[in-house]
């Protein structure tokens, strides 16, 4: 009788933990939906904008240069190429790896 007890007392708690996994599974992909709708994140992961939110994003990421007008069209160049513009004003390029990966003959970064 005991034996049986500890048997569907086990079944209960591999049960449990599997609902309690499913559970933060839907949480950790809802957060990454509403994160995706956010403004800020949406087009930082490569291919994910498309090519007319380019100048926007571009605008933002240029913001604080004193150089516009060619980190502007290096910007554009790059997020038409890449379809991502890095998340800031400066620095992030890890997230889009065809942005960060892309270099002058000379060798240096072309993604400003």
């Amino acid at each position: 009788m005991a034996g049986k007890l500890s048997i569907v007392l086990f079944v209960l708690l591999v049960v449990l933990l599997a609902q309690n996994q499913v559970s933060r599974a839907k949480m950790v992909l809802d957060s990454k939906v509403q994160r995706r709708g956010n403004d800020q994140i949406y087009g930082v992961s490569q291919g994910s904008l498309h090519p007319q939110d380019c100048q926007p994003k571009c605008t933002y990421r240029c913001s604080k240069t004193s150089f516009k007008k060619p980190c502007m069209f290096f910007c554009q160049k790059c997020c038409a190429k890449c379809l991502c513009v890095p998340a800031g004003t400066y620095g992030n390029k890890q997230t889009c790896p065809c942005y960060n990966n892309w270099k002058t003959k000379e060798g240096g970064p072309k993604c400003p």
